[in-house]
């Protein structure tokens, strides 16, 4: 079915409330919210204090208007899959709410205004990172790996380790080890955070045609994964205390975050191993707080005399 044809099918009787509601779906506010939780810190870290309360607001925004541009056109290219995914079917193209015409030019709209705002309000090393990642979120994660590969969350992941680059550029308009240390280890942590995800929707991923690693491997294969990439995850992030000089705090939050995260996904292996029922929604949830709390550290320590 093309646009005009669905277009056409779309709703008639769809209130202006529910219009931007659905709008504000397309943007994928719990993922925006987890991206901007790793941009802040990194700002502070940068400067070494608080940076201009003005350029944290402006990169903020930016970066919402482009995570929000890139979760907009991943509801577009994929409403074909979302309409046959038990977790997906209320979102706003599956149910009516908004047209595909409607959604692309959302999306293109956000993207374009993120640039023209990051590029003026920042500088343009962090409106190209931004391009960057609405880039490789859309074309190299959505269009060509998530259909054809069981890495497609590996390497489709390095869309979201941007926002520490974007918010390091921002503040210091250059790159240097610190935030590529962090870059990394968002990239290590996104397939033990989203492959639980996928062990508990197997079922629609299978049935929408992902090839997520959960569809093409057993639960004790992926749990072994997930334990090997959160090792390196809490590993990578160690790096940062000599790289960036850090302090007691965030020493002692990401040793101690990260043994828990540790023990978790050993939990998950050891149960999956023993053909008992396992939560993977728990280590799911357990990745977002310890990289939450992980990110706190990173921008607290530096505000600290010792």
């Amino acid at each position: 079915m093309n646009i005009a044809v669905e277009d056409r099918v779309a709703q008639t009787s769809v209130t202006r409330v529910e219009k931007i509601k659905g709008y504000i779906s397309l943007t994928k506010p719990r993922v925006m919210e987890l991206l901007l939780v790793t941009t802040v810190p990194v700002m502070i870290l940068a400067e070494g204090g608080i940076p201009n309360l003005w350029l944290v607001l402006a990169t903020v925004i930016g970066g919402a208007m482009s995570a929000g541009a890139a979760g907009a056109f991943n509801c577009y290219i994929d409403r074909d899959i979302d309409k046959v995914m038990k977790r997906t079917k209320n979102r706003p193209l599956v149910t009516g709410v908004l047209s595909p015409r409607e959604a692309l030019v959302f999306s293109w709209s956000m993207a374009i205004l993120s640039t023209v705002w990051l590029y003026f309000t920042t500088n343009p090393l962090t409106a190209a990172l931004s391009v960057g990642a609405i880039f490789f979120y859309v074309v190299v994660y959505t269009l060509w790996l998530k259909r054809w590969t069981s890495q497609n969350i590996i390497w489709g992941g390095i869309a979201g380790c941007f926002p520490v680059l974007i918010g390091w550029a921002a503040v210091a308009n250059s790159l240097s080890w610190a935030p590529f240390i962090l870059f990394a280890v968002v990239f290590l942590w996104t397939p033990p955070h989203y492959w639980p995800l996928s062990m508990k929707y197997r079922d629609d991923y299978k049935t929408a045609g992902v090839p997520m690693l959960a569809v093409i491997r057993g639960r004790a294969q992926v749990g072994l994964q997930v334990i090997l990439y959160a090792w390196a995850t809490v590993a990578c992030s160690l790096l940062l205390v000599p790289v960036a000089s850090m302090g007691i705090l965030y020493t002692v939050v990401a040793a101690a975050s990260g043994g828990w995260f540790i023990y978790e996904t050993h939990r998950l292996y050891n149960l999956a191993i023993r053909h008992e029922h396992v939560s993977p929604m728990r280590v799911f949830h357990g990745s977002i707080s310890y990289l939450t709390l992980l990110f706190l550290a990173v921008g607290i320590d530096p505000l600290l005399p010792f």
